[in-house]
């Protein structure tokens, strides 16, 4: 008997579909071994050797899978082909004990993949061990020696990480930015013409005065826009030029890791979280009438390369399914950019093209499906033609002016077939060079510039991507954790806003440990991981490098910091001892409790925050903001529960004016 260990169940029982009776696979249920939760767990003093234990959750699993092996003739490791799976395997090798346990590795779970990775069995990699085992143990010695200095300088429950403070870092200063940001005022010209003698109207905006072309900030108060329009007062309106030209659009390539968690989250407000687990789902094996299969590669990835046999493959199923016209002869390949990116890894794409979104929708949850859905999409539209549209620039003079219109027209759609965006045909009406317009008015607009949006989650990933912090497998992890410690929390359209517990935090990591969120010296860690997992640099020496002098000035930081005081004075006095109640910050917010602690536990929740809004429903309360259990904010009615009135939406302060501008318009994928 043949013994096959994969990380989860589903994976395990997808595989059992493609192997023979000689095999029995199980599964370790994720990690066996790990650092230990209550001590530090790195010996600091003998080359920082690591002291792994087995979990307490694990012993169980654990014991199963010793007597599984020893009663094997042969013990095949099949955990996932990125280091943390290489890590998996090799703690699987030294608890269960094996000599020469075999390695297999694949980028998707169908039977062709696992028939070619059996066939092809390997060792396993230490290079990619030893590269997991360095970020684990860099950022334990970050996180165990930096979150006491919180608790001692703030306050108890906080955390600190290598690429979480990063994180926070950007989302604090983008907050600070807003925060600092004057709006500058400009104005544009738009004219609504026609042609002599025709119905159809259509708008051309104010490009140049004089024949030079003006800036977006060439026109800074209504003064400036009334001189034009003076001007402009019986002005002559005639079609000075038209150009003509066939503009290509291309598509974007497939998706990696956080290009996906980026398009989920634009198109269906999904977190990186919940991405990678619906994403896990699909590669695991999801059940279909001809058995479980897993749909979609590998998910962990930050490379653009697809197999060769992927894109045969997928260029027949082009023309068969829209035409010889949509394909692009031979296929695409795409280029990483990405820094540090793991090019023997794939892109995501579906396992089989043929495998339609909508032929298998009856057998997805409806998450599953939007996802497939997005993926399946995703890559078909990477390997297809070009877009091509006719474009028209037509511009109009008037007096001094000249006003421009643009017109577009889709000439062919290719991979438009299956990735539709908003592109919208502009027809504008037949017009030659020469023609006479007919002015039907002329509209000045003011508008101001907007702050800096704040970070959704998914262009917070983009932004720590570009910068080269943090791969595939930290992404949502960092996101969440920002979010349980309560150093971020969500506006109304789910952008990232600061805590004042975060911002607490990142000031004073930005202070006394400038080094860990640098952007720099954490692009550094990264490359210097890299290095390891492809042999050319030992782990322990680059360990070293940065241990030594940041013990050094963390022992210095604890003696001359001083704590903060987390505490506010209120009027209020306990019920119960009638010492004055402060209030004090948790790991969910403010609260109020007792000044006598530990002497008196008296706690309670603040008042909910009134927004000067009456109660739609019962006219008579005022609406307050409140949280749920999961620290969501809602909008409800002050006389809860007789009034039960509750929405998701903010409701607008009449005596507010306007509006503060959000910026929040995230670009496409």
């Amino acid at each position: 008997m043949k013994l096959v260990i994969v990380e989860s169940p589903t994976k395990a029982k997808t595989i059992s579909r493609f192997v023979g009776k000689e095999y029995t696979v199980t599964s370790s249920f994720g990690h066996v071994r790990d650092l230990p939760t209550s001590t530090l767990g790195v010996d600091t003093e003998n080359n920082f050797t690591p002291k792994y234990i087995v979990p307490r959750k694990a012993s169980k699993n654990v014991t199963a899978l010793k007597k599984a092996a020893k009663k094997a003739d042969e013990v095949i490791l099949a955990t996932d082909e990125d280091r943390e799976g290489e890590a998996i395997a090799w703690h699987l090798a030294e608890v269960l004990q094996l000599k020469h346990p075999k390695r297999i590795v694949f980028h998707e779970i169908t039977k062709s993949a696992i028939a070619a990775a059996l066939a092809n069995p390997r060792v396993i990699d230490t290079r990619l061990v030893e590269a997991q085992q360095a970020r684990r143990i860099l950022d334990r010695l970050v996180g165990y020696k930096l979150s006491p200095f919180l608790w001692k300088k703030v306050m108890r429950g906080l955390s600190a990480g290598r690429v979480q403070s990063v994180a926070l870092r950007l989302v604090v200063e983008r907050e600070r930015e807003r925060q600092a940001f004057t709006p500058q005022e400009y104005w544009s010209v738009t004219a609504r013409l026609s042609k002599k003698g025709a119905e159809q109207l259509f708008d051309a905006s104010l490009h140049a005065l004089d024949g030079a072309s003006l800036d977006k900030f060439a026109l800074t108060s209504s003064a400036d826009a009334d001189r034009i329009l003076k001007t402009l007062e019986g002005a002559h309106w005639s079609v000075a030029d038209i150009t003509r030209r066939e503009v290509t659009k291309s598509p974007s390539a497939p998706f990696t890791t956080s290009t996906l968690q980026q398009a989920a989250s634009r198109k269906y407000g999904f977190s990186a979280k919940q991405t990678m687990f619906i994403a896990q789902s699909l590669y695991e094996g999801v059940e279909l009438p001809e058995g479980s299969t897993g749909l979609i590669t590998y998910m962990r990835t930050d490379s653009l390369h697809v197999a060769p046999e992927a894109v045969s493959t997928t260029v027949a199923f082009i023309t068969e399914e829209y035409g010889k016209e949509f394909t692009k002869d031979g296929g695409r390949s795409y280029k990483t950019t990405s820094k540090g990116a793991q090019e023997a890894h794939e892109a995501i794409r579906p396992t089989d093209p043929a495998r339609t979104p909508l032929s298998i929708k009856a057998h997805l949850d409806p998450k599953q499906y939007k996802l497939y859905d997005l993926i399946w999409r995703r890559f078909i539209s990477s390997q297809m033609e070009p877009a091509i549209f006719d474009a028209t620039t037509v511009d109009i003079s008037a007096a001094n002016a000249t006003f421009r219109t643009n017109g577009q027209i889709m000439k062919f759609s290719g991979y438009l077939k299956v990735w539709p965006t908003d592109t919208k045909d502009v027809e504008l009406p037949e017009i030659a060079k020469g023609d006479a317009l007919t002015l039907s008015s002329l509209s000045p607009d003011q508008h101001f510039t907007q702050p800096p949006a704040r970070y959704s989650e998914a262009t917070l990933i983009r932004a720590l991507e570009q910068y080269g912090i943090g791969r595939p497998s930290t992404y949502a992890p960092t996101m969440a954790t920002l979010i349980d410690r309560g150093y971020v929390t969500k506006d109304d359209r789910k952008k990232l806003m600061p805590s004042e517990v975060g911002e607490i935090v990142a000031d004073l990591i930005m202070t006394h440990f400038p080094q860990i969120v640098d952007m720099d010296f954490t692009v550094k860690m990264e490359t210097s991981l890299d290095k390891i997992a492809e042999g050319e640099t030992n782990w322990q020496p680059m360990i070293k490098e940065f241990y030594v002098p940041f013990e050094q000035l963390l022992n210095e930081k604890m003696e001359t910091v001083e704590k903060r005081n987390m505490t506010e004075e209120t009027n209020e006095v306990c019920e119960k001892c009638g010492k004055p109640m402060v209030i004090k910050h948790g790991r969910f917010g403010k609260f109020m409790a007792c000044s006598g602690f530990p002497d008196c536990k008296t706690t309670k929740a603040l008042p909910p925050i009134p927004l000067g809004v009456k109660c739609p429903e019962c006219t008579e309360g005022d609406l307050v903001m409140r949280k749920t259990k999961t620290r969501r904010t809602f909008y409800g009615c002050s006389r809860y529960p007789t009034c039960t009135y509750a929405t998701w939406t903010k409701p607008k302060n009449p005596t507010e004016e306007g509006e503060e501008p959000t910026g929040d318009a995230d670009t496409e994928v």
